[in-house]
């Protein structure tokens, strides 16, 4: 089996990221074959629970107030339409819901204890109940976590070194520390970034660096391909190839060789053929459903055909992580 390690340098990484491209798939395919059932993919549905008016300035982001974007502002949604979603997606495939909230931060008043709720509810139906709230403290991290909380995401979005020119509204220190409140609180991580905001490949191994030399790897990192808005900073950015994609998958398998590795947002501009490659080069989950927050993606009937023609199968909830507690539950009585 491959050894998991975090002393990577960016000199390594390097290497690996500019391998020839053939050659860097067989190995991330590899890579992944020894770690992963290959025809395994996690699909994981994301739902908007609040939406638009973040006071924060991601140049990439049509929820930030402050951009002129089209997006429709929303306050909380109900629970019961949250659970619904749910409901939804886990009949369409999905084994994880991630509910995302234009927050800067995690406030402790009703609108979080209403995320609470909602993560109660939706472990009820067995799925991976996953947030993306903005930062978080570690009280924070523990009610939720209390409440069943499967997995935070909370990307690096960038190197550290770029950051500031993609965000001036946080800190990168502040993104680890919320990773880190996140690790305090047993809950598993999910960070990951963004290609195509206008980086250089050196941005993209450095920010690479940052999450596998982590005192443990992220459960998940998604590679996310820059989705173009209207009224944001970036919305005249190229489409990032797909080798970069590519590239950029293949790199984090191998350095991860652990981690589910997420093809995430710019798959609507993607052929089933480069989506293809990219699950041979190690990519294990992505997110399905017509929106991704507030930007298109596939809907689930295109993702199912594409699974049959692949050969591929959605992978159940927990796997590879916490147990089924409820199905283990079950188990037990029905012995006794």
């Amino acid at each position: 089996m491959t050894e998991v390690r975090h002393d990577w340098t960016k000199e390594e990484i390097s290497e690996i990221y500019h391998t020839p491209l053939l050659d860097l798939i067989y190995r991330a395919a590899t890579v992944h074959r020894e770690n992963h059932n290959h025809a395994e993919v996690q699909i994981s549905s994301l739902i908007s629970v609040k939406t638009g008016g973040c006071p924060e300035d991601c140049a990439y982001c049509p929820q930030a107030a402050r951009y002129q974007t089209g997006v429709n502002v929303h306050a909380i949604l109900p629970k019961e339409e949250v659970v619904a979603a749910a409901q939804k997606a886990k009949a369409g495939g999905a084994s994880r819901l991630c509910m995302g909230a234009a927050w800067r931060e995690v406030r402790d008043n009703r609108d979080f204890d209403k995320v609470i709720e909602m993560v109660k509810a939706v472990n009820e139906l067995d799925m991976e109940v996953c947030c993306t709230l903005g930062m978080l403290n570690e009280h924070q991290a523990q009610r939720l976590a209390d409440a069943g909380l499967y997995a935070y995401n909370h990307n690096l979005d960038t190197s550290e070194e770029d950051y500031k020119r993609i965000i001036t509204t946080r800190t990168y220190d502040e993104r680890l520390q919320t990773l880190e409140n996140v690790r305090k609180a047993k809950i598993t991580v999910c960070s990951g970034g963004i290609i195509g905001l206008g980086e250089t490949v050196e941005d993209r191994i450095s920010m690479l660096k940052t999450l596998s030399n982590l005192p443990k790897h992220p459960e998940s990192v998604p590679v996310n391909a820059l989705v173009p808005v209207q009224g944001t900073p970036l919305a005249d950015q190229p489409r990032v190839s797909v080798w970069d994609m590519v590239r950029m998958i293949s790199t984090a398998r191998i350095i991860m060789p652990k981690t589910a590795v997420r093809l995430s947002a710019g798959r609507t501009e993607m052929s089933m053929v480069e989506q293809a490659l990219c699950f041979m080069a190690g990519a294990s989950s992505i997110f399905a459903g017509e929106k991704l927050l507030t930007t298109p993606n596939p809907d689930f009937d295109t993702d199912m055909a594409m699974f049959e023609l692949l050969g591929l199968k959605p992978k159940a909830a927990f796997k590879d992580g916490r147990p089924n507690q409820k199905a283990a539950v079950q188990e037990v009585v029905a012995e006794i």
